[in-house]
C-alpha cells in the first residue's frame, strides 16, 4: 500500500499539529493509542466528510484504507476541547459531523466551511473568537510537572474535562509513542527503557503490547515504516 502522509506544526496554540495523507492502492493499517483528540476531514467517493475523533487507550488493528482516499487533520493539544462536545464522549471513538451542504457541515446550530490543509489555522483561529474552541491552560502545566494550587481532586477533574484522560493515561500513552519512535530509530530496548525511566524490560513489553499492539521487539524490526506510521502522525479515519 501506497500511503503519502505529510504534517506540519502550527502557530495555533491551541494546535499540536496538522496533517494529510493520500492512499494509493488501499489495505489494511493499525492505529495505536495516542493522548489528544483531533478534527479530520476525509474523501471517499467523491464525498467530503468531517469528524471529531477523540483520544485512544489502545490500538485498533485491521483498519480497512479505502483505494484512493485523501484526508488530513487537525490534532489538538492537550487541554483543548469544545465546551459543547464532551471528550469524555469521544474517547475510543469518533462523531461524525452532520454536512450542511457539500462544502460546509453543522456546528452548534451554524453552518461551517470544511477547512483544508492550507486553510486550517485560520478555521481553528475562527473557532476560538467564536468561543466554540477553549484551552485549558493548567492542563499542560500540570502535564509538565508544574502543579496550581488546587486539590489533586479538582486537578483531575479539569484534566479529565478538558482531554477525556486522566494524566496518568495521557503520560502512558505520551511515553509509550516516544518508546516506539526511539526502537524504530534503532535504539535498543535496553537504552529505551533507561531514557524513559520504564521499570525493566517487562515493564515495555507490558506497555508497548497493550498500547502499540506490538512487542519492543516486534517494533524494532518492522520493515514497512507504514505500519507504524500512526507513530509519527495520527490514527487515520475513513
Amino acid at each position: 500500500m501506497a500511503l503519502v502522509v505529510e504534517e506540519r506544526l502550527s502557530d495555533a496554540p491551541f494546535v499540536e499539529r496538522i496533517w494529510r495523507s493520500h492512499s494509493g492502492n488501499g489495505g489494511v493499517m493499525t492505529s495505536v493509542a495516542a493522548s489528544n483528540w483531533e478534527l479530520v476531514v476525509w474523501k471517499e467517493n467523491g464525498k467530503t466528510n468531517l469528524a471529531a475523533r477523540g483520544p485512544e487507550t489502545h490500538p485498533t488493528p485491521s483498519v480497512q484504507v479505502p483505494k484512493d482516499s485523501e484526508s488530513f487533520g487537525i490534532i489538538f493539544k492537550h487541554g483543548t476541547f469544545m465546551p459543547h462536545l464532551p471528550i469524555s464522549g469521544l474517547v475510543n471513538g469518533a462523531v461524525t459531523l452532520p454536512a450542511a451542504s457539500n462544502h460546509s457541515f453543522w456546528l452548534k446550530s451554524a453552518a461551517w466551511e470544511i477547512p483544508s490543509y492550507e486553510n486550517a489555522d485560520a478555521f481553528v483561529d475562527r473557532l476560538v473568537r467564536g468561543g466554540l474552541l477553549v484551552r485549558e491552560s493548567i492542563v499542560s502545566a500540570a502535564l509538565g510537572g508544574q502543579y496550581p494550587d488546587l486539590s489533586a481532586r479538582s486537578l483531575q477533574r479539569r484534566i479529565l474535562r478538558a482531554t477525556g484522560l486522566t494524566s496518568n493515561a495521557i503520560r502512558q500513552i505520551v511515553r509509550a509513542r516516544q518508546a516506539a519512535i526511539l526502537l524504530r530509530e534503532g535504539t535498543s530496548i535496553l537504552d529505551t527503557v533507561d531514557q524513559l525511566g520504564y521499570a525493566d524490560q517487562a515493564h515495555l513489553t507490558r506497555a508497548l503490547k497493550h498500547l502499540i499492539g506490538q512487542t519492543p521487539a516486534q517494533i524494532a524490526n518492522i520493515r514497512n515504516a507504514e505500519q507504524l506510521s500512526f507513530l509519527f502522525k495520527t490514527s487515520l479515519l475513513w
